[in-house]
C-alpha cells in the first residue's frame, strides 16, 4: 500500500516498559518515516492515542505485510 509515494510500513511491539498505556504487546502498530529519528535509535509510531510518537526501535520489529493485509489494517491501528 503507497500513500503519497510511499510504501506503509509496520512494526510489531515486542517490549513496552514504561510505555503500558500507549503500547500494547504483539500489537501490530503503523510508522512514521523519520530519518532524523532513526539515527538515535527510536521510531516514529502512531500509538494507542491516534498520535504519532517516538519510541525505542528495540522496542519493534519490522514487517512486511501482503497489500490485502494493510489494506485491511489501516484505519483500525491505534
Amino acid at each position: 500500500m503507497t500513500t503519497g509515494g510511499q510504501k506503509k510500513r509496520f512494526v510489531i511491539c515486542v517490549r513496552n516498559t514504561g510505555y503500558d498505556a500507549s503500547l500494547h504487546l504483539r500489537k501490530v502498530y503503523e510508522t512514521l518515516p523519520d530519518k532524523h529519528a532513526e539515527k538515535e535509535g527510536l521510531v516514529r509510531v502512531i500509538d494507542e492515542s491516534g498520535e504519532d510518537y517516538l519510541y525505542p526501535s528495540t522496542y519493534f520489529i519490522a514487517v512486511d505485510l501482503p497489500p490485502a493485509v494493510q489494506d485491511a489494517l489501516i484505519g483500525t491501528i491505534g
